[in-house]
């Protein structure tokens, strides 16, 4: 399993938005569509919701990479 952390420079970021900035997905539509199908967990819950804002502190895991927000 691979775990890092990312840092924002704003208040939040939007989970599709993430998975594509950190390269976990390649489009925003395989975003779309791996959050839909529950394939992704924030904070250790599956999260369904591809625009839930994400703030320093939360975790997003996908597949076997965890990825922190600083």
């Amino acid at each position: 399993m691979k775990t890092y952390t990312t840092q924002i420079h704003t208040e939040f970021i939007r989970l599709q938005d993430l998975l594509k900035f950190e390269g976990l997905c390649e489009t925003g539509g395989v975003a779309k569509a791996r959050v839909q199908e529950g394939e992704v967990k924030v904070n250790g819950e599956v999260c369904t919701m591809r625009g839930k804002k994400l703030r320093s502190g939360d975790s997003v895991t996908i597949d076997d990479t965890t990825v922190t927000i600083e």
